[in-house]
């Protein structure tokens, strides 16, 4: 008699996935991921804050008076289109 016994399928495990791979590269593979997440960091987290920072938090209240706001904003900067006869 042939019977088959059933398995509960098993969860694809993305964490398992990526650290098998991560230990079977090579050791110029590996440091090349470390600088780049390492760059990834320090550009997201150390320079953001610099280059971009929050100057509607600075300047206005409540959200109101911030899309008020970014509103005039995109009005200047749209251009009036002329109307045709």
């Amino acid at each position: 008699m042939d019977s088959e016994i059933s398995r509960p399928e098993e969860k694809f495990n993305w964490f398992k996935m990526f650290w098998t791979g991560f230990t079977n590269m090579s050791r110029l593979s590996k440091t090349l991921w470390i600088v780049a997440i390492v760059k990834l960091i320090i550009m997201f987290f150390i320079l953001k804050p610099f280059f971009f920072p929050n100057l509607l938090n600075t300047k206005y209240e409540d959200d109101a008076d911030k899309a008020q706001h970014v509103r005039t904003e995109l009005y200047k900067k749209v251009p009036a289109t002329e109307k045709s006869n």
